[in-house]
């Protein structure tokens, strides 16, 4: 195997789409390429309710800091609208709006009955202590308790939040409806409800997209390589599950920086450095430190990319070597790389399709809660599993039907779907 690029130096700086409108630029080519019809094209471009609210909280110091907070649901036209929190310094309208849409798209593609949204607090959750973070999930809890409900918008865990918020959200919701309501979110602790399967659901969904797209291309897994960038949850979930398919996973990273080993990075003892120093894999020695920039463009069959977003630019387009991408972050490609992976040759899953993994276990967990019996994980991933494979196959047909890219053709896997419901529903 070639060893890692040299470190890229882009020929010149640019400054990438908001994330809406990445969303909106693909979201109208596969308008155009389908036909969608304008009033529903219209009313997809926008969301069904924004909502804003100031949370004054009271910090371990005695002094008051007031947070922001927001949801958005953009549709609901497919049910009840799901989507998760996420709790980061840099979380604002935009992103949570592109999120929402994201998660429409990607329930539709899944072929759930549910709608999008998304939630968010700019906070820095690493810098709060554990009693802070309950006052303040408290406090979005009261501010949200009209929006949120089990069959009007059902939260989930994402980006610095967990099955402990979800608890403290499901215990606030059910006393301020008098109740017990577990359905309220997802992503629950087990013992409350919770549904075996969900903590690597996200993880085994990008698995299963890239075994898939490994047999669609003709790429033997058993001789085949991979990176993944971002050993978080759904990073390192997929790169464990990965290998259990005979895929030699040689590169992982996190913010700390990335790790390559050409024989294959020693996949236990990463998870054991990770939490022996404070969840990082900063100094961990079973690889060659390499920068996030090389581990994109390693001489490998499959990336990853299960970070955050805009992480594969034009720049980093042009040097791609591996045949098959699969996104497990939420945007994870910018918009003007999409065409230069394309002429490539190079497949791309696109996040709304390989990481609905996580959503769909999250819809059996509601189904779980509402039937009030729960499954073994034999079942939740073996109907997990389905699923996916249902989904991809969907995705391949419109995308060879329309002469376009898997991205390109999982949005119009979703418009057929949307458009029957609107049809039927009315737009609001």
């Amino acid at each position: 195997m070639a060893k890692p690029a040299k470190k890229i130096a882009p020929k010149h700086s640019h400054k990438p789409l908001s994330m809406y409108a990445a969303v909106l630029a693909r979201f109208n080519e596969a308008a155009e390429i389908y036909n969608l019809p304008t009033d529903i094209a219209d009313g997809l471009r926008v969301p069904q309710k924004q909502v804003k609210v100031s949370m004054p909280v009271m910090m371990d110091n005695g002094k008051i800091q007031v947070f922001e907070g927001y949801r958005i649901i953009h549709s609901t036209h497919l049910g009840p609208s799901k989507g998760g929190i996420r709790y980061a310094m840099d979380v604002n309208d935009d992103e949570v709006k592109a999120l929402a849409a994201w998660m429409t798209y990607k329930c539709a593609v899944a072929g759930l009955p549910l709608g999008g949204a998304k939630g968010g607090i700019t906070c820095d959750p690493r810098k709060m202590s554990a009693g802070e973070l309950e006052r303040l999930t408290r406090a979005y809890t009261v501010a949200m308790c009209d929006v949120f409900g089990p069959d009007r918008d059902i939260p989930a865990p994402d980006m610095g939040t967990g099955k402990r918020e979800m608890a403290w959200i499901v215990d606030e919701y059910s006393r301020l409806h008098k109740g017990y309501f577990p359905g309220v979110v997802t992503g629950k602790p087990i013992t409350l409800g919770g549904s075996r399967g969900r903590e690597a659901a996200t993880g085994r969904g990008v698995m299963i997209h890239t075994l898939e797209a490994m047999k669609k291309i003709g790429i033997d897994r058993k001789k085949s390589t991979a990176a993944v960038q971002g050993f978080g949850n759904v990073g390192g979930f997929a790169a464990q599950l990965l290998r259990s398919k005979n895929i030699n996973v040689v590169a992982i990273s996190d913010y700390t920086g990335a790790f390559y080993n050409e024989r294959g990075i020693d996949l236990d003892k990463a998870l054991q450095h990770q939490k022996k120093y404070n969840n990082t894999l900063e100094g961990f020695p079973g690889g060659e430190l390499i920068t996030n920039e090389e581990l994109l463009t390693l001489n490998v069959d499959v990336l990853v990319p299960a970070a955050l977003q805009n992480q594969i630019s034009a720049e980093i387009a042009h040097n791609i070597k591996a045949k098959l991408i699969v996104e497990g972050a939420n945007g994870p490609t910018e918009v003007e790389a999409d065409e230069i992976l394309h002429d490539k040759g190079i497949t791309v899953v696109p996040d709304i399709l390989a990481n609905s993994g996580g959503v769909t276990v999250s819809y059996f967990e509601w189904v779980q809660n509402k039937q009030g019996y729960y499954w073994k994980d034999e079942e939740v991933n073996n109907r997990h599993d389905i699923y996916m494979q249902q989904a991809f196959e969907q995705v391949w047909y419109n995308s060879k039907q329309y002469k376009t890219n898997l991205r390109i053709g999982a949005y119009i896997t979703a418009f057929k779907k949307l458009e029957k419901a609107i049809r039927y529903r009315g737009m609001y």
